[in-house]
């Protein structure tokens, strides 16, 4: 896993400071860009290219900021505490994101970034892999009945990705 983040140029956006800080500490292997604004990550991504991006959706405008990443085909990793909602899971995926992460899982933020470098190297997006890790969390967070809400949705995402 490490060998596949080393060297690697990751961009960090979010407005918690203590976040960009331990996720700067975690991704040690990696050449890490912090920003806390959506102003400064746009600046970041007009002037340096990234591998790979990890956003927080509130308070940054993460949504906008993964807009400006796919235009880059750079891979995102949305990463979020307060916008932690089936919905936000099914926006993030829709709207292009890579990975879809609670903060809470922030100590295997490195196992989830390697997996979409990997799933992108091989010319695929990476729902598989993080979603499948990720989905015991969501029944717990959301109830084991959140994915009946959009029901083809969710049907259409598994055929494609698990």
């Amino acid at each position: 896993m490490e060998s596949i983040l080393e060297n690697k140029k990751v961009l960090v956006v979010d407005d918690e400071p203590d976040i960009l800080e331990t996720l700067e500490e975690l991704l040690y292997t990696c050449s890490v860009d912090t920003a806390s604004s959506f102003e400064q990550a746009i600046e970041f991504l007009k002037n340096r290219t990234y591998d790979v991006a990890v956003l927080d959706i509130m308070g940054v405008k993460g949504y906008e900021i993964l807009k400006a990443t796919n235009k880059l085909n750079t891979p995102a990793l949305m990463l979020t505490a307060h916008a932690l909602t089936p919905d936000n899971l099914k926006q993030s995926i829709e709207k292009g994101a890579d990975a879809y992460v609670p903060k809470d899982k922030l100590a295997d933020i490195s196992m989830y970034v390697a997996d979409v470098l990997t799933a992108r190297e091989q010319g695929k997006t990476n729902h598989t892999q993080w979603f499948s890790s990720l989905l015991p969390v969501f029944d717990k967070l959301f109830g084991t009945n959140w994915r009946k809400t959009d029901k083809d949705f969710w049907d259409e995402f598994d055929k494609n990705n698990l």
